[in-house]
């Protein structure tokens, strides 16, 4: 392997929780510009910042029944991905990370899909003369926030599994609570109450899990064996397929192709349906899944 795409997996994650679109496109194109960007005082939370405005104008784009409109938010919408990648990738490269920037970094997708789904309801709503699109907005937003929690947390479990380093952002309910107390007033104690209240929810829908992590630490600690490190992400890498259907590529490819043809409403019913039986199974596999390492 050569010290270029040495750099390039040190910049991510974790392979193995990267889809192929990701490893294919965003990753590599993410890789570059932070390389370019690293060594210029651009720091990971500033590059967040600009990919929010670039998110948000994406819903501006898709209001319009207008194919230029649209492409040009579906490319604004690629850009601002790209960013996100950036930021991550630029953070590990550079050794600046912080607690606040990893909460930033979901919240700015938090804000690209909001301004999305306003922007497909006031579409609607023109178009059939009644607000009530504004009600499947709400509901789409919510099942995006859930299915989006519980995903990160999926994800953040196995990089806790494959190592310390990797899974230094696996906390427990009481690590963050912890955390907070211990934080001064402002807008970081702020965006680290929204994160308690993140975490809480993934705990209460994680039973079996929570019971895996409290019989874990009890017969090993904080030293898990490799082998069942091993065991657990052999089967954690097989649910990768559904729970990749509820990240962003899972969601964007469905809706560029509905906006592209005109009917954005269908959008909805698949967050709303579609994701959300996804979201369920998904659940109920890893769940059953943790239960297996439970003795």
């Amino acid at each position: 392997m050569s010290n270029l795409d040495k750099e390039y997996e040190a910049s991510l994650k974790s392979i193995e929780t990267e889809n192929v679109v990701d490893r294919a496109f965003y990753r590599p194109i993410g890789f570059r510009i932070a390389r370019m960007l690293r060594g210029t005082g651009i720091t990971p939370n500033m590059v967040t910042v600009i990919s929010i405005f670039v998110g948000a104008a994406v819903g501006f784009m898709f209001y319009h029944d207008n194919l230029v409109y649209n492409i040009c938010g579906i490319l604004l919408l690629v850009f601002a991905n790209i960013l996100d990648c950036v930021d991550g990738q630029l953070a590990r490269l550079t050794g600046i990370k912080s607690a606040i920037g990893r909460i930033l970094d979901g919240f700015a997708g938090d804000i690209w899909f909001a301004s999305i789904y306003v922007g497909f309801a006031l579409r609607l709503s023109h178009e059939y003369g009644t607000y009530w699109f504004f009600a499947l907005a709400v509901v789409s937003g919510l099942s995006h926030l859930v299915q989006a929690n519980i995903t990160d947390y999926y994800k953040t479990l196995h990089l806790y599994f494959i190592s310390k380093d990797k899974g230094a952002e696996f906390q427990s309910l009481e690590q963050v609570i912890a955390r907070h107390k211990e934080m001064k007033l402002g807008i970081n104690k702020t965006f680290y109450f929204l994160y308690r209240g993140y975490t809480l929810l993934q705990v209460k829908a994680t039973p079996a899990l929570q019971r895996m992590l409290q019989s874990l630490h009890a017969k090993y600690g904080d030293d898990i064996p490799e082998n069942v490190r091993i065991a657990f992400r052999k089967q954690s890498r097989e649910l990768m397929r559904y729970i990749d259907l509820l990240t962003f590529n899972g969601r964007t490819i469905v809706m560029f192709i509905v906006v592209l043809i005109g009917e954005v409403w269908v959008y909805f019913l698949y967050e709303i349906i579609v994701l959300n039986i996804v979201l369920l199974l998904s659940m109920r596999k890893h769940e059953k899944m943790c239960a297996s390492f439970i003795e």
